[in-house]
């Protein structure tokens, strides 16, 4: 099957549509997917404008009878101009941005696309009475009816999740219970198995204090939540593992002994990721009935329109996507299959399991 990803344009002032457009010149992308882009074909105009090497063809659309599997398609979202202002925040982008979303989300709640990918949005140009989300994640989250939904960075080696997410630091203790934790390990599990094949996964959990506590000389929260809470998931079957001390974990490559990350908070997890992901990290929403990527990076005001922004990160996005929608489907087809059920064979992995291995 050749799944057709919807993306959508993100902030017209930012980084995204020059990405979009600097990306999708390769024709080979055409083999794997068929790609929408959800915003207009008259900013897509303009930034071809800005970079006069590229000469991608695209093809408007206003219905998906018309869509066109050998070229990049755009769903116009918008007919009215719109002024273009690379590298500055304004209310009009922001309305686009979301407007973009929205019609996207609905394609694909409708299983008019196959998949998702976001260009970035700015948080400050996005809040109105009808959008007061923090992000994309919230937002998708309400739109499908998720009971809960993770935040997961993904590169081919590197899988951060995180327990908490775009929080206050004065309230990110607030988000470390029991149920909570559960929650977030469960999903983490589940998209391990269902959309990265990997069939006995190993989760490690970071501490929240320095020291993972120091046996709770410096907070108690892992000794009062986090441990007892590991434990009980590790009594159910489950291979979880920690607190594990933040400050050293990664530094001494122990991530490298686990299939993913669970971290409390944030930059606790995001930063490592970062550092490591040689800008080509994914941000995937884990826990939605459907399969939404983004790229790890922000709207980059400071370079909007000189085309240097890399490209690297948002095919990752891409390739991921439809990676995902593939494992689905094969995991699918392996799970309903009657000679499969209660035989106890093992979901064949496509992603090694470092389930063996000692930390």
């Amino acid at each position: 099957m050749k799944p057709i990803i919807g993306i959508s344009i993100g902030d017209i002032n930012g980084v995204g549509p020059e990405i979009l457009l600097q990306t999708l010149t390769d024709n080979r992308i055409l083999d794997l997917l068929t790609p929408v882009i959800f915003g207009s074909s008259k900013v897509l105009a303009f930034y071809k404008k800005i970079l006069p090497e590229n000469n991608l063809q695209i093809f408007g659309i206003k219905d998906f009878n018309t869509i066109n599997p050998k070229q990049v398609n755009v769903f116009n979202c918008w007919d009215e101009e719109v002024d273009i202002q690379p590298g500055v925040e304004t209310a009009a982008a922001g309305k686009c941005a979301v407007r973009a979303l929205q019609v996207a989300a609905q394609c694909l709640k409708d299983g008019q696309i196959h998949g998702l990918v976001t260009m970035p949005i700015h948080k400050n140009n996005t809040q109105t009475n009808d959008f007061k989300y923090t992000g994309h994640t919230p937002f998708l989250k309400d739109k499908f009816g998720a009971k809960d939904v993770l935040m997961l960075m993904v590169t081919q080696n590197l899988k951060v999740a995180l327990l908490s997410e775009h929080v206050p630091v004065s309230d990110i203790a607030k988000y470390v219970t029991k149920e909570n934790i559960i929650s977030k390990v469960n999903l983490l599990q589940q998209s391990l198995i269902k959309d990265f094949g990997i069939a006995k996964p190993k989760i490690a959990v970071l501490g929240l204090n320095p020291h993972a506590g120091d046996g709770g000389l410096i907070g108690k929260e892992e000794k009062e939540i986090i441990k007892p809470t590991i434990d009980e998931l590790q009594a159910k079957g489950s291979k979880i593992f920690g607190p594990y001390a933040a400050d050293g974990f990664f530094a001494r490559h122990h991530d490298e002994n686990f299939d993913a990350v669970l971290a409390m908070y944030h930059d606790q997890g995001l930063i490592p990721f970062k550092s490591f992901d040689k800008e080509q990290g994914v941000n995937y929403t884990a826990g939605l009935n459907v399969v939404r990527t983004s790229p790890d990076h922000g709207t980059a005001f400071d370079i909007a329109g000189k085309g240097i922004a890399n490209t690297s990160s948002f095919l990752e996005a891409l390739f991921t996507c439809v990676d995902i929608i593939h494992q689905r489907s094969e995991y699918k087809t392996y799970t309903d299959n009657p000679l499969r059920r209660g035989s106890g064979a093992q979901l064949i992995k496509k992603t090694k399991s470092r389930e063996d291995k000692v930390e």
